[in-house]
């Protein structure tokens, strides 16, 4: 089974290239909801509430992410600390399911199976991938969308600063795909794409 890793800046439309490759039958390998899983096993939250006590967790005893977030992405020296922390505590545990996630598929015959995950290079998920799509956008088109998303310019300034430099991204990927357009000009992209890995 072919794994697509999926790589660009904050809000390229990673997600836009995944859910466009799944429709065009790939399987859809998704760290974030694999991140979700793993915030909810028992020995991860007791790590957690060890670390950063009882007001990161929710009304429902679970970690509520959006408090999870202000702690690991506030301001230097403890936020890039404390996220470096919760990657330590998370990464190999997202790892496992994402690769469970992977192996399920190929035993299900999918011919290829897409990752879209916000730190593929970071964690070192790219591993598992065998051609790696970087989702081409110019920074002011993103910055733009993160704040049509809700998001505030410091917010994406700071996630954006958490991960590899966009040049970085580009540069290891085998493939890009220009995502400043309307959907319809993506699609065509991804579309060539699959067809030259699946035939």
């Amino acid at each position: 089974m072919h794994v697509i890793g999926i790589l660009g800046g904050v809000a390229a439309g990673k997600s836009l290239v995944a859910r466009q490759l799944a429709a065009l039958g790939a399987g859809l390998l998704d760290a974030d909801s694999a991140g979700h899983e793993v915030l909810r096993q028992p020995e991860i939250e007791a790590a957690a509430r060890q670390r950063w006590g009882p007001a990161i967790f929710g009304p429902d005893g679970h970690i509520d992410r959006p408090r999870l977030a202000r702690v690991v992405f506030a301001d230097p020296p403890e936020g890039p600390r404390e996220r470096a922390y919760l990657e330590q505590l998370t990464h190999p545990e997202i790892g496992r399911v994402v690769s469970q996630q992977a192996e399920a598929l190929a035993a299900a015959g999918k011919a290829a199976a897409v990752l879209d995950a916000p730190l593929l290079l970071e964690a070192g998920w790219h591993k598992l991938c065998e051609r790696l799509v970087f989702v081409d956008v110019p920074r002011e088109v993103r910055l733009a969308r993160a704040l049509a998303r809700g998001w505030t310019k410091e917010e994406f300034m700071v996630r954006e600063g958490a991960q590899d430099s966009v040049d970085q991204k580009r540069r290891r990927a085998d493939v890009i795909i220009d995502n400043a357009g309307p959907p319809e000009y993506t699609q065509a992209q991804v579309e060539c794409f699959w067809q030259s890995l699946v035939g």
